[in-house]
Parts: structure tokens; C-alpha cells; sequence
């Protein structure tokens, strides 16, 4: 018999799990929530996203009782500290549609009812300061990152800081927004979700702190990397049609591309980009989150890892 530190499940098996959990979310709302070129299923969000809600919502009661028993034992105030859930996984895997299913269904949830999404996008430095650094096809790796202030900001968070302020990212410019802030207020619950959260370290620089030091409970959204690099060709295809069309796009150009230009454009971004930094900045990590969501074709989760306690 192997040994090994997950229990497995298969997709039934997990969907066995929801118990008697309801869902609530419609049509519309999945629709809302879902990234335009996921394919996904109010099926889908029962079988696998439902069980995962009701697996955090016990984590989350008895985290809860664990501080009000330190409180107690301290003879202070039970302080509120949100809980952290960091979600990490590949370009084109859906770990964004994912963040949104799974904040909604937790939101649902009576003890728990704020729910904040933050994505590690805002981190980005700069376009300026990439340029000047010589990483703009380094994007997404982790020394495009300002590593210091996304630490800074998941310790505020986990201090019970009552205001926490994150960056915002805009895809359609592919940059920070300047002067643009988003604000955190102690919610119950705080998703931060990136490509590479899951890392203990950065470009060879080991520091004293990583943001997976914080983390209460980790997910990583995988696939097999042929699968990943066809639903980013794909995504491609449909942002040349959608987003790139919008002469604000920093990605406008690529909208004049034949289809066949477009199908070799994005296979060689991936081969040079997002391809290199799956597998060796994300993939690694994989097996450093607590549970593990494996996708097969049409973006289907097909087995669930759930690192044992």
C-alpha cells in the first residue's frame, strides 16, 4: 500500500460530501461569477465547489473556537482575525472563476457572512519599473512581484489590522492603476488568490517570511500542462475577438492578427512564458496546499487531494 500525506477522492466520491449542504446560487450568478472562457456547470459547483465550502466552513468554526479558547486562556478579549485562504495555480486554469465560486458559496455560509477576494495581480510592480528592470517577460514570476509589501499586507491582514489596503490591477491596461486602492476591513474570511502563493522563497533570495506562512487553509486549481496551454490558446482566441478589440488594451495589436497568427502568437507566449513559469515556480508548489484540485478536459474536476490533518 503506498503512503502518501493527501486522502484522494474521486469526483462522486466527493460529491458524496455536500451532505446536506444547499446550494444557492443560480444561473445568472454562476454566469456573473465564472471567467468568460471557463466552461463550468451548476453541477460542477455541487459536486465540487459545495463540498468544499462546507469542508472550510468546519475549519473555519473551529479555528474560531481554537482563538476564543487562547482568548480565554489569556484573560483578553476575543479579537476578530480573518481567515486566510490562499489559492494558487496556473495561467488559464481557473483559479480566478474559482476564487468567485467559492467566495459566494462561503459567504452563504451564517457564521461567516463577509467574504473578501484579494488577487496577488496587484503586487505587480509597475510596467515602468519592469521595463527598467528588464522583466516584462518575466511577468508573473516571482520577482515581478514587490514581495515586501505583499508580506506586509497578509501580516496587517492576520494582525487584525482594521484597514488593509491592496493595489488594483487592470488587465485591460496590463498594469497598476495608479493612485487606485483597494480596502480590506476585517472581513470573516479573506481568499488571496496568485499564481504563485503557494511559494516559500523568490528568485534564489530566501527571506525570514512567506505569505504561505499566514495562510489558514491552501488550494491549488492543476491540470496536466497540455491542457493548460490549450485553454490558454483558447482564451487567446476569444480575448482577440472581446478585450483586444478595445483600443485602450495594451494588447490591442494582437486583435489584427489572422487566426492562425493569433493560435502561434499565444502558443509562443506560452512556450516562453507561462509554460517556464508553471513548471518551475507553480507546479512545484502544488503539493504544499492543503487540498488540490485536479482538473481534466473541459476544465472538469475530476479528483480532489485533501492533505490529511
Amino acid at each position: 500500500m503506498s503512503i502518501s500525506p493527501y486522502l484522494t477522492f474521486s469526483r462522486e466520491e466527493w460529491a458524496n460530501l455536500r451532505a446536506s449542504a444547499p446550494l444557492s446560487l443560480t444561473e445568472v450568478d454562476l454566469n456573473e461569477l465564472k471567467s468568460f472562457n471557463d466552461q463550468i456547470s451548476l453541477a460542477e459547483v455541487a459536486d465540487i465547489y459545495l463540498p468544499l465550502s462546507r469542508l472550510i466552513n468546519l475549519y473555519v468554526t473551529a479555528t474560531q473556537t481554537l482563538r476564543h479558547a487562547a482568548d480565554t486562556f489569556l484573560s483578553r478579549p476575543t479579537t476578530k482575525v480573518p481567515y486566510l485562504i490562499g489559492l494558487a495555480g496556473s495561467v488559464a486554469v481557473g483559479k480566478s472563476t474559482t476564487a468567485r465560486i467559492l467566495q459566494a458559496l462561503l459567504a452563504q455560509w451564517p457564521d461567516h457572512p463577509n467574504v473578501a477576494l484579494v488577487t496577488t495581480d496587484g503586487f505587480l510592480y509597475p510596467t515602468a519599473v519592469l521595463e527598467e528592470r528588464g522583466l516584462m517577460k518575466r511577468k508573473g514570476f516571482p520577482e515581478s512581484y514587490d514581495a515586501r509589501r505583499l508580506v506586509h499586507f497578509v501580516a496587517d491582514v492576520k494582525s487584525g489590522a482594521p484597514e488593509v489596503y491592496a493595489p488594483v490591477y487592470s488587465h485591460l491596461l496590463y498594469d497598476i492603476v495608479p493612485g487606485e486602492i483597494q480596502t480590506v476591513r476585517q472581513p470573516d474570511i479573506l481568499i488571496l488568490e496568485g499564481l504563485t502563493v503557494l511559494q516559500s522563497g523568490a528568485s534564489g533570495r530566501p527571506t525570514r517570511v512567506f505569505i504561505s506562512d499566514y495562510f489558514d487553509f491552501s488550494i491549488c486549481v492543476d491540470a496536466e500542462e497540455r491542457l493548460i496551454r490549450q485553454w490558454y490558446v483558447e482564451r487567446f482566441l476569444r480575448l482577440r475577438e472581446t478585450a483586444f478589440q478595445n483600443p485602450a488594451s495594451y494588447f490591442h495589436h494582437y486583435s489584427r492578427l489572422s487566426t492562425e497568427e493569433a493560435i502561434e502568437t499565444a502558443k509562443r507566449i506560452w512556450d516562453d512564458i507561462n509554460g517556464p513559469n508553471l513548471r518551475e515556480n507553480i507546479a512545484p508548489t502544488h503539493d504544499r496546499a492543503r487540498l488540490i484540485l485536479e482538473k481534466g478536459a473541459h476544465h472538469a474536476v475530476q479528483r480532489v487531494w485533501l492533505r490529511k490533518v
